[in-house]
């Protein structure tokens, strides 16, 4: 299948992309690496009348590391952060998402905001964003610039709270402080590059006894959106760990997903999958994390 007509226009700068939004008035969808929005095209899930260009804004692009954040240009590529040693030292939970996205092909065009704007519920980068709790920076020529939180930004599959006329055009990453940090990504696909049957994504802190300082840790495509499980991780603080606890949690959360069944896999096998990723990787973090009390 084809995609329907539509017209084309490549926006100079931030400003000339949102009047072109605000003119078209909902009918016209903002395009950068096209991985998300082309192949939804091509099976005429979305007919936009317009595509605005925004791939050559320069501001979009960048990137800053803070002392307690890192803010990332809605148009960065994917393959950029993956390839950044600061960025991946920064955002490790994000660099490990970003080893599952599709293929390196798909990671030089995609972006970072791309992904987060099409909101798949399997794809790995809002997940990462809702277990770090990262802040949505959205523009629009009428209403100026205003903040929306990961878990208020996504609002269902592939909807999120992004006005007709608003285009996000950064994120802030919270970096995680001291010692004992930890953090670790699994999903399982049918192809290694295809959208996840269930991924899985934690970060977490302990102190040198092995005690939790901090956790988050959450599930994707096992819901309409990616679910964070804020209660139970602070049900955590101050407790240890072993693998039963791990795996016991894990299926806890897992519990609370409501999966769709489809020609790969039924509902029961999702969130059992959903299940078995989660203790992994929350065992392999909190693995990691006590280690590296030891190494120093």
């Amino acid at each position: 299948m084809k995609a329907a007509p539509f017209d084309y226009v490549r926006a100079n700068h931030v400003q000339h992309a949102l009047e072109l939004l605000s003119q078209w008035g909902g009918e016209a969808k903002l395009i950068a690496g096209g991985q998300s929005m082309v192949p939804m095209m091509a099976m005429r899930l979305a007919r936009p009348v317009c595509l605005v260009d925004i791939d050559r804004i320069a501001e979009l692009k960048q990137f800053k590391l803070h002392s307690d954040h890192v803010t990332l240009g809605a148009g960065v590529r994917q393959s950029t952060v993956e390839h950044s040693a600061e960025l991946c030292k920064a955002l490790p939970l994000v660099a490990q998402a970003l080893h599952w996205v599709g293929h390196q092909q798909t990671r030089n065009r995609g972006t970072v905001g791309g992904s987060l704007s099409y909101a798949d519920p399997s794809a790995e980068l809002p997940l990462a964003s809702l277990v770090l709790g990262a802040n949505m920076q959205l523009e629009s020529a009428s209403g100026g610039v205003r903040s929306v939180l990961a878990p208020d930004f996504f609002l269902g599959p592939m909807f999120t709270a992004l006005a007709e006329d608003e285009c996000l055009t950064a994120i802030d990453w919270p970096i995680w402080q001291g010692a004992g940090i930890a953090s670790s990504f699994e999903e399982t696909a049918i192809r290694h590059g295809d959208f996840a049957m269930a991924s899985a994504a934690c970060q977490l802190q302990v102190d040198d006894h092995g005690k939790f300082t901090r956790l988050s840790f959450g599930v994707g495509g096992v819901d309409g959106t990616p679910l964070v499980f804020s209660d139970l991780a602070v049900q955590m603080q101050g407790q240890t760990f072993n693998e039963e606890t791990a795996r016991e949690l894990a299926h806890l959360a897992a519990s609370r997903s409501q999966p769709g069944t489809d020609i790969h896999a039924n509902a029961d096998y999702r969130k059992h999958l959903a299940a078995v990723l989660l203790h992994r990787v929350l065992w392999k973090a909190y693995q990691s994390a006590c280690k590296s009390f030891r190494t120093h």
